[in-house]
């Protein structure tokens, strides 16, 4: 069994069992990734955890952007908030990091 802070993960960092998951993994997860993890980035954890909820997958960019823009406006519904916050590849970091699975369609 994995510790609460360490959980198995896939070659790439992604949680085997999403159950696995809690904030403590979140923040190991992301400290991983050099990201050290505020209120903002929370919110956009919140989000695509209720994204997958709702659809059963996880997103890639552009779903996971109109979704943001829908739930919590305009202003952080756009690509530059999410790259400032989870820099790279956010909807994979973000996935990651929220202890969802991959999402199929990033690269």
């Amino acid at each position: 069994m994995a510790s609460s802070t360490s959980p198995a993960t896939d070659d790439e960092g992604y949680l085997l069992h999403l159950g696995d998951w809690n904030e403590g993994v979140a923040r190991h997860l992301a400290v991983k990734e050099g990201i050290e993890l505020t209120p903002d980035h929370w919110e956009l954890i919140k989000l695509i955890q209720d994204f997958y909820q709702e659809f059963d997958h996880s997103p890639a960019m552009r779903p996971l952007i109109k979704y943001a823009k829908q739930k919590l406006g305009s202003d952080k519904g756009s690509s530059l908030y999410f790259l400032k916050l989870f820099p790279g590849s956010p909807a994979k970091l973000l996935s990651k990091i929220a202890g969802l699975p991959r999402p199929e369609n990033c690269l």
